[in-house]
Formats: structure tokens, sequence, C-alpha cells
């Protein structure tokens, strides 16, 4: 069985080809870290592997599935650069809303739990408006962990995070792995990725550098992988 794969995929913005016929398939429970310098096309290829963006070639599968078919997209959990959350609503309110979306059988039981995960439960009643953004952060973490996701996409998953709050992600991190999740992540912060990673993937100008299992060269240089396939 492959949790997530990409098919010969392509992108065009126009008549650039920000991906190029990238292929790679995610067993289930690895945790695949999505590696590349700035504008080697990351987020471009996580948004088509979370369905909010079609690709122009190729095809992204989940579980055998489209990955835009509504049984794919309730699998996925998102973590993006947009935060995702209601500003106007207090924490509960916003975890709640997205619990009863997705079919949560206790959506208020839910949220109060996740809030007490992500050391929110003292301003659970409180605007998110009036929150910093790690706080943010943190909600919106939540957001993408509460329905126990299959497929976990987080893009930049530590931005905004202090020490203390990034161990909490790698925990949380490590729990969904071990109950069989697979995560995509794109990070720079590679000595937190690795830590957590089994698997990796390098985009070179849009291109797929390398895909297979983490070189354990990178658990103490984290450049290796660059150096090795892509660029120095």
């Amino acid at each position: 069985m492959i949790a997530l794969e990409a098919d010969r995929v392509w992108k065009y913005f126009g008549d650039y080809p920000a991906i190029r016929g990238v292929s790679f398939a995610a067993p289930p429970g690895a945790c695949v870290a999505l590696l590349g310098r700035n504008g080697a096309g990351k987020t471009t290829l996580l948004r088509m592997l979370a369905g909010l963006s079609t690709a122009s070639q190729g095809n992204v599968r989940m579980l055998g599935q489209s990955v835009r078919s509504s049984e794919a997209r309730l699998a996925i959990g998102l973590l993006g650069h947009g935060i995702g959350v209601y500003d106007e609503l207090s924490a509960l309110e916003n975890l709640r809303h997205f619990a009863t979306l997705y079919g949560l059988d206790r959506p208020a039981d839910a949220a109060e739990s996740w809030l007490e995960r992500v050391n929110l439960a003292n301003v659970k009643d409180s605007p998110v408006r009036e929150f910093s953004r790690g706080m943010r952060q943190r909600l919106a973490v939540a957001r993408a962990f509460l329905h126990s996701p299959r497929v976990l996409l987080l893009d930049e998953p530590f931005t905004s995070l202090d020490d203390r709050n990034i161990a909490l992600l790698q925990s949380l991190t490590a729990d969904a792995l071990r109950g069989g999740a697979t995560v995509i992540m794109s990070t720079h912060q590679l000595r937190e990725a690795m830590e957590l990673a089994t698997h990796a993937v390098l985009l070179v100008r849009g291109k797929l550098g390398y895909f297979g299992p983490r070189p354990l060269e990178m658990l103490e240089d984290s450049g290796w992988l660059y150096r090795q396939y892509g660029e120095a």
C-alpha cells in the first residue's frame, strides 16, 4: 500500500515549469522531509499533494485514489503558510467548528482535548485576533491534527515556534507516525526535521534530485544531501 504518490507531476505557471516530472511514493508511517533551496518548488509541490492545486501533467494519488476526492481530502491534515483559523472566533469555537466539519462524534470534547495538548486551554475563550503569532501557529497545529488524519502535510511547521513548542510539535508528529500516519514535511530547519524523517525528497530547480531513505550522513551534517545531489 502506498499512502501518497506523485506520478510524473508537472506544474506550469504560464510557460514556466515550476515542477518538472517529479515522481515519488511515500509508504504508510513514513516521515518524508521535503527539502530544497528557496524557489525549488517545495510549496508548489506540497499544494498539489494537498489537492489545493491541480497538476498540469501527471497525477497525485492518496491511498489509491485521486487526492482531490472527498475521501482523500478528509484524510489530510494540512499546516501551511496561512494559519487557516478564524480571527473573530475564539480558540475553542475554531476547533469545535473544524471538528464538526470533519464529522467527529464529540466535537466539543475533541476541541477541548487539543487545546490542552497545545497549551492553549487557558485562553480557549479568547478571540484569535488577540493571539501572538506563536499562539496562532499552535492553534493551527491543533486544527491540522484534530481529526487524526492519515496523511499530514506540514509546510515550514516550526516557523514562529520557540524551542519548547518545537519540541511539542515534534512530539505530536512522532505520536501520529506511531499511529500509522504518513507525514510530508517541507522545512529549512533541517536539524528538527532529521530527528523525525525516515525519507527525504530533494527538489533542485523543480526537478527531483533525490528520493529515498534519509541518508545517515544528514544526522551529523544537514547539508550533505544538497552537496551530493543538489546545490552546495
